[in-house]
């Protein structure tokens, strides 16, 4: 499906492409003229943000990570967004997973009609930033929640649903680092200088949006990290503990096994020959025991 939109009195066009719901793909884009490399990136599901600017055709291409809002593997990822400013236009390229940006978008176009089209590409990008933030503070309860759940018990469901969460901010952090790099590029590229006043103003929002993110799954990650590794040290440290017990009984069993094998030989013995001396064989046994489980309890102590 192509939504056609104009704006700031029909000077600029908007035109979303989503390239899930379109049959012919290869007619929508001659009809822009947009070209084989750009259609390769809007395509490519694991393209990595970039910008391009071609002087020549007076071509602006930018490619933002997106947050996808379903869970994949029951953890989020990011899909690419690709935005591309030719003259009066600008042409979102876009797929059934970041359609809701769209959303957004047209609702902060309906809100402000009279805004350039860079605005309107750095209003998108600030609103992008804005949709990492409610999944990342639904991670965030999630961890809460399995962290008190592995209190109670120390689970091997827990800890995959720990693990995770772990994925899914990993993917946050690197992508959200991606935009923080893509967008301090723009501000060093040559675009940036024809931008006025207000279009800069609305850059350096989307760049303090983008920046505390970063920061915000950043924190969320170190968390995580954190708590997985005290998890393992407790399992690694239950496990000590079950390993001493288990060595300590194993000790503990050879000092009946010693005497019995003892008194067992086929040879002159003493107390053979004693109606209890297998009494005082129990005996024997039982206090050298007793005398080991004391000295390994020190030990152990």
């Amino acid at each position: 499906m192509i939504t056609k939109i104009d704006f700031h009195e029909n000077m600029y066009n908007w035109i979303n492409i989503n390239t899930d719901d379109i049959g012919d793909l290869s007619k929508s884009y001659k009809e822009y003229e947009i070209d084989d490399e750009i259609i390769a990136y809007s395509l490519d599901r694991n393209e990595r943000p970039h910008l391009e600017y071609d002087q020549l055709n007076d071509t602006f291409v930018l490619i933002f990570n997106v947050p996808n809002q379903e869970k994949i593997d029951d953890h989020y990822e990011t899909i690419p967004m690709t935005f591309i400013i030719k003259n009066t236009k600008l042409i979102t390229i876009t797929n059934n997973k970041n359609e809701y940006i769209v959303d957004k978008m047209k609702q902060h176009l309906e809100l402000n009609t009279d805004i350039s089209i860079f605005q309107f590409l750095f209003s998108s990008l600030f609103i992008i930033s804005d949709a990492f933030f409610p999944l990342v503070e639904e991670m965030n309860s999630d961890r809460k929640t399995i962290n008190d759940k592995l209190k109670e018990k120390t689970t091997k469901k827990n800890l995959l649903s720990l693990s995770d969460l772990e994925t899914g901010i990993v993917y946050f952090v690197s992508a959200t680092r991606q935009n923080v790099v893509l967008l301090e590029q723009v501000k060093t590229h040559m675009i940036y200088r024809v931008l006025n006043d207000s279009e800069k103003e609305q850059f350096e929002d989307a760049l303090i949006e983008a920046r505390q993110l970063v920061e915000m799954t950043k924190l969320a990650s170190q968390i995580l990290q954190q708590l997985s590794g005290t998890y393992n040290n407790v399992l690694n440290n239950n496990l000590n503990d079950t390993m001493k017990v288990l060595t300590a009984l194993s000790i503990l069993l050879t000092i009946p096994t010693i005497i019995s094998g003892f008194f067992g030989m086929n040879m002159p013995l003493p107390l053979e020959n004693e109606p209890f001396g297998w009494i005082v064989t129990i005996v024997l046994a039982f206090v050298l025991w007793l005398l080991l489980s004391f000295i390994l309890h020190k030990l152990m102590k």
